[in-house]
């Protein structure tokens, strides 16, 4: 069976961290294209990576370039257009979250997706492919916890990538709940099996007030309602002095489970006269390193096999529709219904 060709358009932190998985890691893909419009930054990625087909512009390379897939791991609000043109062109296609920052453009994705079976689309929603969210996914649905009914999730970016924050966290980001919250939102699905029914967020910025100014937060709360009384909660932040800490609580009526109580390095423990030391994770791609490549092995499994992923483009459009719902929710500073309407009505 050939190997499957992939293009990657953006190739920042995480653009480079799948390019490297494609490149090194993924069995049956080939990277065979590379796309970002800063030229020296792309000849650079090209030289590292063993590519000479290199583009500054998304259209050209979707035209130009031997590929059967494209990877999309551009700015936030870029994503939906892109993945239509990927998928009007015949690519396969892998879309970093969010799907698009806003339900109208996620839903133009949505139905472009559909209307291409014949092609796979896969929303880069990597927790799911977390081995330790897997066994938890595992464990749940063997009945160890009975019945789950509450989710809690923490997120939380490192202090020492604030400035990164502050430069990205604007406008094409969607905001606080959108980037950083919107992998929990999907977990929230993902293991009580509902879709939340309503939200009410609130947050506000007490280092960095420059969020706040943008009509945003540094940090927030939201608590999710469900039609059969399951709740849901998440804290989200931007500035954890200790490091990334990401940590996931399912309760359920027999017991519960807790992924990363402790949001360790490795499992190495330091005894220093400080005391007895843990390392914490450093970034996103540090804590989900095993992940970032399971997934992309799965999209690459799912076009050399002709099947559609387990998380689908509807997945990835309902996580933003939770996310708008929770921004409005904040700025307008009350409790809101959550709508999933979509171009299938």
């Amino acid at each position: 069976m050939k190997k499957v060709r992939i293009g990657i358009a953006g190739l920042g932190r995480l653009g480079m961290t799948h390019a490297r998985n494609i490149a090194y890691y993924t069995v049956g893909a080939e990277l065979t294209a590379l796309c970002r419009r800063d030229p020296d930054a792309l000849q650079a990625a090209g030289e590292e990576l063993s590519v000479q087909d290199l583009y500054t512009d998304f259209d050209e390379m979707l035209q130009n370039a031997d590929i059967d897939g494209v990877a999309i791991v551009t700015a936030s609000d870029s994503h939906a257009r892109q993945a239509i043109q990927a998928l009007r062109a015949g690519k396969h296609v892998f879309c970093e979250k969010p799907l698009g920052i806003s339900a109208e453009e996620c839903r133009q994705v949505e139905q472009a997706a559909l209307a291409r079976p014949d092609l796979v689309f896969f929303p880069g929603f990597m927790r799911r492919f977390d081995p330790s969210y897997q066994y938890a996914r595992e464990k749940i649905d063997a009945g160890l916890i009975g019945e789950p009914y509450l989710f809690k999730g923490f997120a939380a970016d490192p202090m020492s990538t604030i400035e990164e924050c502050i430069q990205y966290g604007g406008k094409g980001s969607g905001g606080l709940f959108m980037d950083l919250g919107i992998h929990d939102m999907d977990l929230a699905r993902w293991f009580l099996g509902e879709d939340p029914t309503g939200v009410f967020a609130q947050g506000g910025s007490f280092h960095y007030p420059i969020f706040t100014q943008r009509g945003d937060a540094e940090a927030g709360i939201a608590s999710y309602t469900f039609a059969s009384g399951k709740m849901a909660v998440l804290h989200a932040g931007r500035a954890a002095p200790h490091g990334y800490h990401v940590e996931t609580e399912i309760v359920g009526t027999k017991g519960s489970i807790r992924i990363s109580p402790t949001p360790r390095k490795n499992h190495a423990v330091l005894y220093l006269q400080q005391g007895v030391v843990t390392e914490c994770c450093e970034n996103f791609p540090q804590r989900f390193e095993e992940a970032y490549r399971l997934e992309l092995q799965a999209f690459v499994d799912c076009i050399r096999r002709g099947k559609q992923p387990g998380v689908t483009v509807t997945d990835g459009r309902k996580a933003v529709q939770i996310a708008q719902a929770t921004t409005r929710s904040f700025r307008e500073k009350r409790y809101l219904e959550i709508s999933y309407a979509s171009f299938l009505r």
